[in-house]
C-alpha cells in the first residue's frame, strides 16, 4: 500500500518552509534544479541592501549591516558548512563558467611532470624522483555541462594548445550516465594534468562518488576539480582536510535559491594557496592593501585571491535570506534526508503509474548515486513537457528525451508530487500531449 501524500505532508519536520516560499499560484513548480523560487527572506534580505543603497549610498561599503565590503566573506563563512570546508577555501565572485575559467589559469599547468608526493604513477623511476611523463591533457567527460565544455576549449586555445590533443573526455556508454572503471581507466593514462568532473551528471541527475574519484585522482597526480551546479544546496560535500579536491565551482540559483544569474562560487583547497592567482583582479588584493592601488599584485589571503572585480552586492544579499532557512531547517543533512524521500516517493508512482506507459527513469535509483532531480525518458518528452506545463505542472525538458522532475526540499510537497504524477498519467494516457508541436521550437 502507498503512503497518503497528506498524511506525509503531516508528518513532515520542513514542511513549514514551504510558507517562506513564493510559489507560482496554481502551478506545481518542479524545476528547482534550474531555477530555485523565491523566499521571503531572499527578497528581505535584497531589499534591504537596496534600502542601504538608498540611504547610505557609498557609505553602505562600511555601514550597512553587513558591510559590503566584507559580504562576501560574511557569505562564504555561511556557505562553509554545506560543503564541509574552511571559509578561507571558498569564494563568492563571478559566475560558473567565469570561475572555472580562473581556476584552470591558476591551476593548470601543461608540460609538468605531475605530482609525485601526491602518490604512486606507473613509471619504472625511483620513489623519490618525479615522474618523467608530461602532463598537458585535461580530462572531462561527455554528459558535462556544455558551458564546461565550452571554456576547456576556450582555456586552452588561449595557451596556445591545441583541444583536439590536449583535452579528453570520459565516454558514456549509454548517453545517460558515467559508469567508475570507466573514469578510473581514463585517469590511468600518464599525461592527463587536470581534470573536471559533475557532481550530479544535470541531465541523468546521477550523483557520482566525489569521494573516492577524488582520491583515485590524486593517487595519480591529478589536479581533480568539481563542478557542484546540480549538487550544492542539495547533496552535502566534503571538501576541506587532507582527502579533499583541489578545487571546485558552482552556482547559486539552483537548490539554493539566490536569484536568475546569481553570483556563483569556487573552492580551492588550502594546499594550493600558496599559488598566485591566474587572472588577478583589484578585488583579489589583500584587504588592508586593496586601495593602495599599488602597481604589484599583493594577493588576499587563502581562496579571496582568486576574486577579480567588486563583489556583486545586490545579488549577493538573497544568499544571506536563502542560507538562513537552510540553517532554521537544520542544515544540508536535513534537506538531504527530504530529498530522498520525495525522490523515493516520486520513483514509487512512477513505477506504479507511468512505467507501464512507455516512461523510464534514467536517474540511478540508489541513494548514494542519486542526486535531487530525477530524469524521466519517453519518446515524447518534448510534447509531454509541453502538455504538463499546461496542466499547470513545471517540469524541465532536456533533449532528446528527458524530462526532468526536481523537487526541492524547502518548499515542495508529497501531494505536489502526487499530484503531478497523477497529471502526466493522465496525459499520457489521453494522448493529450499529441496537440503540441513535435519539435521544440528555437529562441533567435
Amino acid at each position: 500500500m502507498f503512503a497518503d501524500p497528506a498524511a506525509l505532508d503531516t508528518a513532515d519536520p520542513l514542511a513549514r518552509f514551504r510558507a517562506e516560499f513564493f510559489l507560482p499560484p496554481g502551478k506545481i513548480y518542479l524545476d528547482g534544479n534550474s531555477l530555485g523560487l523565491l523566499s521571503r527572506r531572499a527578497e528581505a534580505h535584497l531589499a534591504r541592501v537596496i534600502a542601504d543603497w538608498r540611504t547610505l549610498g557609498i557609505e553602505g561599503w562600511t555601514a550597512a549591516a553587513p558591510p559590503w565590503l566584507t559580504l562576501a566573506e560574511t557569505i562564504a563563512e555561511k556557505i562553509a558548512p554545506l560543503l564541509g570546508a574552511a571559509p578561507d577555501e571558498i569564494c563568492l565572485t563571478g559566475q560558473t563558467t567565469a570561475n572555472l575559467h580562473q581556476l584552470l589559469a591558476t591551476l593548470y599547468a601543461p608540460g609538468g611532470t605531475g605530482f609525485p608526493a601526491r602518490g604512486p604513477c606507473d613509471h619504472a623511476h625511483g620513489p623519490n624522483t618525479p615522474c618523467p611523463a608530461p602532463r598537458s591533457v585535461i580530462l572531462g567527460d561527455a554528459l558535462n555541462f556544455a558551458s564546461d565544455s565550452y571554456a576547456l576549449h576556450s582555456h586552452l586555445r588561449l595557451r596556445g594548445l591545441d583541444p583536439a590533443q590536449h583535452l579528453r573526455f570520459i565516454p558514456s556508454r549509454d548517453g545517460r550516465v558515467l559508469r567508475l572503471d570507466d573514469i578510473l581507466e581514463a585517469f590511468a593514462a600518464p599525461d592527463i594534468q587536470l581534470a573536471v568532473l559533475p557532481a550530479v551528471v544535470f541531465t541523468s541527475g546521477q550523483l557520482l562518488d566525489v569521494t573516492t574519484l577524488t582520491r583515485k585522482a590524486r593517487q595519480r597526480g591529478i589536479i581533480i576539480g568539481w563542478d557542484l551546479s546540480h549538487s550544492i544546496g542539495a547533496v552535502p560535500h566534503s571538501l576541506g582536510g587532507e582527502s579533499g579536491p583541489d578545487f571546485a565551482f558552482w552556482c547559486h540559483y539552483k537548490w539554493l535559491n539566490a536569484g536568475p544569474g546569481a553570483v556563483g562560487g569556487l573552492f580551492l583547497h588550502r594546499r594550493h594557496h600558496a599559488l598566485a592567482p591566474g587572472l588577478a583582479g583589484w578585488w583579489g588584493v589583500r584587504a588592508d592593501r586593496r586601495f593602495a592601488m599599488s602597481p604589484h599584485h599583493e594577493p588576499a589571503a587563502g581562496a579571496a585571491a582568486l576574486h577579480i572585480g567588486t563583489p556583486h552586492i545586490l545579488s549577493l544579499a538573497p544568499l544571506l535570506g536563502s542560507l538562513e532557512l537552510i540553517a532554521e531547517a537544520g542544515g544540508l543533512c536535513a534537506l538531504r534526508a527530504k530529498s530522498l524521500a520525495l525522490t523515493d516517493f516520486l520513483l514509487a508512482l512512477i513505477d506504479r503509474d507511468l512505467a507501464p506507459l512507455g516512461f523510464a527513469v534514467v536517474t540511478p535509483r540508489g541513494a548514494p548515486a542519486r542526486g535531487g532531480h530525477l530524469a524521466l525518458a519517453h519518446p515524447e518528452a518534448w510534447r509531454l513537457c509541453q502538455a504538463l506545463k499546461a496542466a499547470h505542472v513545471v517540469a524541465d525538458f532536456r533533449a532528446p528525451d528527458l524530462i526532468r522532475l526536481a523537487p526541492a526540499p524547502l518548499y515542495t510537497s508529497f501531494t505536489d508530487c502526487a499530484d503531478a504524477i497523477a497529471r502526466l498519467q493522465t496525459i499520457a494516457l489521453t494522448r493529450a500531449h499529441e496537440s503540441f508541436p513535435e519539435s521544440r521550437a528555437l529562441v533567435t
